[in-house]
């Protein structure tokens, strides 16, 4: 599948590049380097992302433009976008990585193309940016065995199921409880319901990046399954959502939560007693780390690059211990990149 531009109007497109980059460079500087940061979605995650890629820029003298589509229609008319602009480097979450492959490596063939956040095995990206999102899985895990641990009913709440780093997240969760083997290749299906050793797991909720789907869900969790001992909020805006849900059932407190990310109500919630911890990755960096790369690559500093292809953004497990600390660092950090920016 090629990217839909038709040849007979190249050089039409040509000349639009041309006179394109010639205005940013009018209000950035001449030669200055121009990347995307092209998300998937426009959740607080990526705002923190969003921040790290501009600070990014500010530190490296490149022009940061970044894009929040909330579809695989929507990232694929961005990037067409973004390419035929000619833009020198593009850092992207794919929606559905697998069904999307075509799009990347056609991306790849006209620009510096990096992955970050979720990756898609196999295309020809440069680089992936992100945690090792089985293994940061297997950490969500052990928080659920801790707030469970003799046992109990566990449900899973997430955005969406086609993104490769959802999918090992998943299965890692699932896998540390049950013990069993490290295999991120693995994958439990959406409905499958699985009692071993005293644990019960009651499938997959997926919402579709919904925020108020996701609040409908995990209510109808609570009245359905009564005896529920833990749900497990893996996109940022989950936790928060189950919390609310909780809040209004009268059981904050009684059902034991596990979150993902660094949402403030998950951090507060986590302070107040109401989530046991937090698998956060580092979204900051993924926006910082994503410029970096793409600078270099342009620049042909090929050499930099991770030899396996993965820069590793490693996760931090926060509790109650820790949560104060790591959410003072994290709103200094955002200061810093407000006042530079």
């Amino acid at each position: 599948m090629r990217l839909r531009f038709a040849r007979a109007f190249a050089p039409f497109l040509a000349v639009a590049a041309m006179l394109c980059g010639a205005a940013a460079c009018s209000k950035s500087g001449a030669g200055k380097i121009r990347v995307a940061y092209v998300t998937n979605g426009s959740v607080s995650f990526w705002t923190l992302a969003a921040a790290g890629a501009k600070k990014a820029g500010v530190d490296l003298g490149v022009d940061v433009d970044v894009r929040m589509p909330e579809t695989p229609t929507d990232q694929q008319r961005v990037i067409e976008e973004l390419v035929n602009l000619g833009i020198d480097g593009i850092a992207l979450s794919p929606i559905d990585g697998k069904n999307q492959a075509a799009m990347i490596d056609e991306a790849c063939s006209r620009t510096h193309f990096i992955l970050h956040d979720s990756d898609a095995p196999g295309t020809k990206r440069r680089c992936f940016v992100g945690v090792d999102n089985y293994e940061a899985g297997r950490a969500a895990g052990k928080l659920v065995k801790e707030a469970l641990p003799s046992g109990g009913k566990f449900q899973l709440f997430i955005g969406r199921l086609g993104q490769d780093n959802a999918i090992k997240r998943c299965q890692g969760v699932i896998d540390e409880v049950f013990g069993w083997t490290y295999d991120p290749a693995r994958q439990t299906s959406q409905d499958e319901v699985v009692q071993e050793d005293g644990y019960h797991f009651l499938g997959i909720r997926v919402d579709g990046f919904d925020e108020a789907q996701a609040m409908r869900l995990a209510e109808a969790s609570l009245q359905q399954v009564p005896d529920l001992g833990c749900m497990v909020g893996l996109f940022a805006y989950n936790t928060p959502a189950i919390l609310e849900a909780l809040r209004d059932a009268g059981k904050l407190g009684q059902v034991k939560v596990v979150a993902f990310d660094e949402a403030d109500a998950s951090l507060q919630g986590i302070l107040d007693g109401h989530v046991i911890g937090t698998v956060a990755q580092k979204p900051y960096e993924y926006g910082y780390e994503s410029v970096r790369l793409l600078k270099e690559l342009k620049q042909g500093q090929t050499d930099k690059l991770p030899a396996d292809g993965f820069l590793r953004v490693p996760f931090t497990v926060v509790k109650q211990g820790n949560a104060q600390g790591f959410w003072d660092a994290l709103k200094a950090q955002l200061a810093a990149a407000k006042s530079s920016g």
